[in-house]
């Protein structure tokens, strides 16, 4: 009989190996509904965006009744102020002007939509403090008052407002007013400064809130809000950008090596 000739374990096994190779194939067409088709930067193309690799578009419905299609395959066009420093792809590229408004190596961002995080209520999820009273500073961290100070000593504007994660239970951003000093003909304007990049000095002769990276006349150049009290995705994302590139390039003493 043909069931003399079949071992049952060894069945199960063949059975296990297909179904692990097909698992590994679905895993790996899913893992591309972003960010692929990968795209060469010399000269900017895109790879094949064939069936076999790609899985089929999905539409998404989001909690604010908005919907996300992917893969969609779009592409980041945006013109980039930079130099390649060889012809070979993948060599490096540096920044051509301001490199801190130049979106590329440390203060690159990804476009992202142009509207707020929301709570599953439906309430923005980072707001300022005045906009919620249910929060309060206690223990004598309050900063709002305070001056905001450079690298360089010198005072660039006065913290305004806490703005709190509702979702995480922890500060986002400290919103400082600009001086004429900072600001020129945008004195008074507002920014937003994430709270990681800085240090609260309390214990010395002049409290204030120090950011290490950054110089007074950059703080001009942060990126500003839309709206006053509403921080959008992208907003968000450039202002984080703008402060990390800052760590590299404010100074040109940051971006040469220490030997």
């Amino acid at each position: 009989m043909i069931t003399e000739h079949i071992d049952f374990a060894q069945v199960v096994l063949y059975l296990f190996w297909a179904f692990f190779i097909g698992l590994i194939y679905w895993i790996r067409k899913e893992d591309r509904r972003e960010g692929y088709p990968l795209e060469a930067d010399s000269p900017r193309r895109i790879g094949r965006t064939t069936n076999t690799l790609f899985a089929k578009p999905k539409t998404y419905l989001r909690p604010d009744g908005s919907t996300y299609t992917a893969p969609n395959f779009d592409r980041d066009e945006r013109e980039f102020p930079i130099e390649r420093t060889a012809l070979s792809n993948g060599s490096p590229s540096e920044p051509v002007g301001d490199p801190m408004l130049a979106a590329v190596g440390p203060s690159a961002f990804a476009s992202r939509e142009a509207h707020v995080e929301l709570l599953i209520d439906g309430r923005d999820q980072i707001v300022p403090m005045r906009v919620d009273e249910g929060y309060e500073v206690v223990g004598g961290g309050d900063v709002r008052g305070w001056p905001i100070v450079g690298a360089d000593g010198e005072v660039a504007g006065t913290i305004k407002d806490i703005w709190v994660d509702r979702a995480d239970m922890l500060v986002r951003y400290l919103e400082f007013e600009l001086n004429e000093a900072a600001g020129g003909d945008q004195a008074g304007t507002r920014r937003l400064v994430p709270i990681q990049m800085g240090l609260v000095r309390r214990g010395s002769r002049r409290p204030c809130f120090e950011v290490e990276a950054m110089r007074l006349n950059q703080f001009v150049h942060v990126p500003t809000l839309g709206e006053a009290e509403r921080a959008t995705l992208d907003e968000e994302e450039r202002i984080g950008a703008y402060y990390a590139g800052a760590r590299l390039y404010a100074t040109q003493k940051m971006r040469e090596p220490l030997v």
